[in-house]
């Protein structure tokens, strides 16, 4: 068992969706947050980040660092995708160990997972088959990064483990239609139509592609259940274990949002991988299980997009 108490913690990417619902659940232990965000500390940059690993010497990293994005940014910007995400994991990884650092948690995404893998979809399926087009430059920066983890705990005897997590959605998520992701890409459009009183909304693909969702603060609870318990060589999946199709998504943060006009897809654009229902069995059995219900989740991330835009509707009058 790792104990939190009076532990140096280091949460790469504490200013994203992740990286806050993080440092949220550790509000309740008592330890020692050292804060380096992007501002401060660019992890792409390999000399800076092992400067301030060697000289802050955290106890425990949580790497929840990553360019991310949508299907969209994905297919137009696969270079900046793998470049960003590589050098991130390869500097963190190997400036933790540089370190010191024996405890770090690399976060991956269900993405690594092949584009026709058996659902629901098991670890022992990574690398069994072809990677889903649109995001193959960030799946194989994951990959990287997963294996990294565990040759270093082969060779260094580190306690370097992986979390691989499903499509996650909560506050201080990215809310941009074009490079978000598809619960806030779709609730600030929904929220914009309404405003506008648009008629009708359209989204990309056929809608019938099928995707799994996680509160983020039930993946932090999950992630700290890791960093206690979990020691093995091989990643471990988080999910929900419900799944839902992209249109009854979108009816259903039409409603959340408000919206009564039209939904309509446009059947050009890609879909993505069919379906991506991850097997968190292994989750389950050390006693971690979500507790917030999709649509109460939904409501409460909606609440906190509006209250986000009224600091900027109060600036503008």
């Amino acid at each position: 068992m790792f104990s939190w108490k009076n532990k140096k913690i280091f949460v790469a990417g504490e200013t994203g969706l992740v990286g806050r619902a993080v440092l949220r659940a550790l509000s309740d232990y008592d330890v020692k947050i050292l804060s380096a965000p992007h501002a401060q500390l660019d992890l792409t940059n390999q000399n800076r980040t092992f400067e301030w690993l060697a000289a802050h010497k955290p106890e425990a990293i949580i790497m929840a660092a990553g360019r991310v994005g949508g299907i969209g940014a994905n297919s137009s910007y696969p270079v900046d995708f793998i470049r960003d995400n590589l050098a991130m994991a390869q500097n963190v990884i190997e400036g933790a160990h540089r370190a010191g650092v024996q405890h770090l948690l690399y976060l991956g995404s269900s993405c690594i997972y092949p584009k026709h893998a058996a659902q629901p979809m098991r670890e022992e399926a990574l690398l069994t088959g072809p990677l889903e087009e649109t995001n193959e430059a960030y799946a194989i920066a994951k990959i990287a990064g997963l294996k990294m983890c565990g040759f270093y705990q082969r060779q260094f005897g580190r306690r370097y483990i992986c979390a691989m997590p499903t499509n996650l959605y909560g506050p201080f998520d990215k809310f941009d239609p074009d490079g978000g992701h598809v619960i806030p890409g779709m609730m600030m459009k929904f929220h914009a139509a309404k405003m506008a009183g648009m008629p009708s909304l359209s989204f990309w693909g056929t809608g019938t592609p099928m995707r799994e969702f996680l509160h983020v603060d039930d993946l932090a609870q999950a992630l700290i259940c890791l960093v206690e318990q979990y020691d093995r060589n091989t990643h471990i999946n988080i999910g929900s274990g419900e799944e839902i199709s992209i249109q009854d998504l979108a009816v259903m943060i039409g409603n959340v949002t408000g919206f009564s006009g039209e939904i309509l897809f446009d059947s050009t654009k890609p879909d993505g991988m069919p379906r991506k229902l991850m097997d968190s069995a292994r989750m389950r059995e050390m006693g971690w299980a979500p507790k917030i219900g999709f649509k109460e989740g939904l409501e409460q991330t909606y609440r906190w997009y509006r209250d986000s835009l009224a600091p900027a509707r109060q600036k503008i009058a």
